[in-house]
Formats: structure tokens, sequence, C-alpha cells
């Protein structure tokens, strides 16, 4: 949320035991990390995607997350429903996060509407990275191709396997240049003598002294202005919203009583929240105080995010 409370050790005591481990781990994450439960569970070691479920459902109810859906507007007229997750470490009031959701009316989000559009539920249909390349595995680039293909235009340039990597380069900025292979083979021909002594030397020096004028820079186009016409309050777990239902404290009323069903749920904060020990009436925990740092570092660690 940008304006929270630094990190402490008290952080999440007023949460159960895995409640909190699950909003150290979320806390912990980078921003832009998928927030459904299904990508949750797979990037946390312990806890499937039920267990990850109803701890968010009661981390959304404890005042820490909502999900937010923004209908943007840009210039040329498109619209489109973006679903924002809002992170915060200090809890906050369904008041804070009413006035909040109030607050994103009209807010210009040229810079970041991109980000958002498409929430991926589950980290595992993420593309892996494609494994480097081997030496042996290279394939040969169109500039190193084009030069080959001299020698099959014209037997009097038979451009030996050092020439076409010592003139790769130059046959690259042909490319870049908008030249094509035709073209670099055609330069590399026209006008030949009978006979040619040294084809690696004249192909360098017709590929220098004919080489194409550089492309005109295209300017690139401002991003279009992007504003936020509309803001909802949506489910944090099944993704339903304002215009279908009513959102209570950041659920809807078929997830609120499930995740109740799963036992006693956190009070709403109020607007300055101080967590009250067991003997005043707090939730289990709220007056102890824990040092996780070690733990959550250890269940990266196993999540490969260190």
């Amino acid at each position: 949320m940008g304006d929270e409370d630094p990190h402490a050790d008290a952080d999440f005591t007023h949460l159960s035991p895995r409640d909190r481990e699950i909003a150290v781990f979320v806390d912990h994450l980078q921003e832009g990390h998928a927030m459904g439960y299904k990508a949750l569970a797979a990037a946390h070691p312990r806890y499937g995607q039920q267990a990850v479920r109803t701890s968010l459902g009661r981390i959304v109810l404890a005042g820490h997350l909502r999900w937010i859906k923004e209908h943007i507007t840009v210039e040329d007229d498109s619209m489109r429903w973006v679903t924002r997750t809002y992170w915060s470490r200090t809890p906050r009031s369904e008041e804070w996060w009413a006035e909040f959701v109030r607050a994103r009316q009209g807010k210009d989000v040229t810079a970041d509407h991109m980000p958002g559009l498409i929430r991926v539920e589950n980290a595992a249909e993420q593309a892996a990275p494609e494994p480097e390349r081997t030496p042996e595995q290279e394939q040969p680039g169109a500039a190193y191709r084009a030069l080959v293909g001299v020698r099959a235009a014209d037997a009097r340039m038979p451009l030996s396997e050092g020439d076409c990597r010592s003139l790769e380069p130059l046959a690259a900025e042909w490319l870049s240049r908008g030249a094509t292979s035709d073209d670099i083979t055609k330069a590399l021909t026209d006008g030949l003598p009978p006979a040619v002594t040294n084809p690696g030397g004249l192909a360098r020096k017709r590929l220098e002294s004919k080489m194409p004028p550089k492309k005109a820079k295209v300017r690139q186009k401002a991003a279009r202005r992007a504003r936020v016409g509309r803001v909802i309050m949506a489910c944090g777990l099944c993704d339903a919203d304002e215009r279908t239902t009513t959102i209570t404290r950041g659920l809807c009323a078929e997830c609120l009583e499930l995740i109740e069903a799963e036992g006693p749920v956190y009070s709403a904060v109020p607007g300055t929240f101080l967590p009250a020990p067991r003997d005043a009436g707090g939730p289990p925990g709220a007056d102890e105080v824990i040092d996780v740092t070690e733990k959550v570092n250890a269940l990266r660690r196993a999540a490969g995010l260190l």
C-alpha cells in the first residue's frame, strides 16, 4: 500500500499460527506476484490449496488484503476491467478500504494500466525459460547464411567458413538496415573480374563501401492516457464482485460462510488498530512476539524465491 508500518517482529501476531505464516510469506513476495490461492499454494512448501484458500479468507477478514476491479478507459475509447490485489502489512478497517476504493476513482493509470489484465491462478502454467543452447546447438544466423549462399551464386566467390564468420557482423549490419540476403549476394557478385584471388578481402571491401544507409528512426508513440472510470470490490476467493453480489469485508456471502464454518474469524479492525492481549479478549497469540525472519527465509528458499 506504500504507507504501511515498517517490518517488525510483531507483524501478524494477531493471526493464528498458520494464517500468520502465510501472511508473512505473502508479505515477502515481490510486487506483481500472482495472488490466487492456487498460485500461492504452488509456491508455498508447506500448505496446499485448501489451507491457503482458508487462510487467505481469514487474512482478508483481518484487514490485510483486498481484491479490487478497476474499469479502465483509454484515450482510443477502448475499455477493460483490471483486477488488482492490494496488500497491507498494517491491518485496515472496512472504512479505510472503502475510502481507498473511492480514491481510486478517476486515477490516471497510464503508466501501469497493462499489469493485472490477466491473473495467473496456477504458477505451473507459466512458461518455463528456454534452456541455454550449447555452442554445438547454435544455429547459424541469417547473416552467416547469406554469406554462405554467395558461394553457390557465383563460383568466383568461394567464401570460406572463416571468411563467413569474419564478415558476419558486416552482413548483419546490412540486414539491420533493411537489406535482404539477395541484396548481399548481388552486392558481392555483380561486376566481378574473370578471376578473384582474394574472395574474403573483396567481400569485405564491398560490404563496407556499399553499406546501405541506416533506417530513419521511428518516433515512439506516446502511451495513450488511461484512467480509472469505475472501481468495485471483488471477493478475494471466488472473483465475484459488487455487480452481482454484496461484498462484506472483502468476501462474498457464500465465501464468508465457508470461511466462518472453518472456525472463529477475526473481528473487523477499528480505524486505529492495536492487537489486544489474550487476557483482554484478543485472538490467541496476540500478545506473543515471534521472530519469523529465519523461518520465512527458509520457506522462500524452499519455494525457489531466494
